[in-house]
């Protein structure tokens, strides 16, 4: 009986150190180092997000029209292998916001959806959701345009879901100007004139700069981050769209990485460690942030 004990002993020791040297762990263990984090996931106090319309990257970037454009990506992490899902809008605004297009594949008035979604999820962990939208008439509209003020219901996806309160559907004049007063995360909608769908990139730009550029340079110094990014591109570039964070917590520089409307989502739900939705599950998060020390 002594001897078959030894002989086990010794045995358990020739295999403790294979897994330690390139051999598969114990699924246990497995399990364990997947949930191992790869990447630093900074604290961030807010997140602004603003999106434009229907240009490709190569479009703006190094556009003269677009020059506030372009500060942002030199002064930020560039996605410059960036890409939306699909054509056209509201289904690229809604996997976005939810991880999925709900099985809307146009731009038409959508029904009323019960499925979760990024505000929804904000609101549960306690936190806070704002969308705020030029041009709409009032907090709560659910009208599909307003044609003195060119808003479109298609570029406003909290709208569409009945488990977001429509208080947080609010015109963008209600942006506050005490920017520590912002929800956690807010989307930003230009109207159809300023997010360059109708108007000029010129205008576009200029707008951006007039209205958010407080913002940005206030997120700098209180530990918050901007995100612009486009919709889809005018299908001339395979969909590839201009898309930057900027912030104190990110490294400046151009990511190859290729990169879609899936990551940006589950990049700010792991940020606020929320579930990742529909899709997300299955994109990465971004690594584009300073080490957290």
């Amino acid at each position: 009986m002594l001897r078959k004990k030894k002989l086990l002993i010794s045995l358990l020791l020739m295999l403790t150190p294979l897994a330690v040297s390139g051999f598969p762990l114990p699924v246990d263990q497995q399990a364990v180092s997947a949930k191992l984090p790869s990447v630093s996931r900074p604290t961030v106090d807010h997140i602004v997000i603003v999106i434009e319309e229907n240009h490709s990257l190569r479009e703006i970037s190094g556009n003269k029209s677009a020059p506030y454009m372009n500060q942002l990506m030199k002064q930020g992490a560039n996605l410059v292998n960036h890409f939306a899902i699909e054509h056209p809008s509201q289904p690229n605004y809604l996997d976005l916001f939810s991880g999925s297009n709900q099985g809307v594949k146009d731009d038409k008035k959508t029904p009323t959806f019960k499925s979760d979604n990024l505000a929804a999820q904000l609101i549960k962990r306690g936190l806070t959701f704002g969308g705020y939208s030029e041009g709409l008439p009032k907090v709560g509209y659910t009208g599909p345009f307003d044609l003195k003020t060119n808003y479109a219901r298609k570029h406003n996806p909290w709208v569409d879901f009945a488990n977001v309160p429509s208080s947080v559907n609010m015109p963008f004049t209600s942006f506050p100007k005490d920017y520590a007063q912002l929800p956690t995360v807010s989307f930003v909608i230009p109207n159809m004139d300023h997010d360059i769908h109708d108007g000029t990139i010129k205008e576009a730009d200029d707008w951006l700069k007039q209205h958010l550029s407080g913002y940005v340079e206030w997120a700098q110094t209180n530990n918050s981050l901007f995100i612009l990014t486009w919709d889809e591109d005018d299908r001339s570039q395979k969909n590839k769209i201009p898309t930057t964070f900027v912030g104190p917590m990110v490294k400046i520089g151009d990511y190859k990485q290729q990169s879609n409307h899936f990551d940006v989502l589950r990049t700010i739900e792991e940020l606020y460690d929320l579930p990742p939705l529909g899709h997300a599950k299955q994109a990465k998060f971004l690594p584009i942030f300073n080490p957290v020390n």
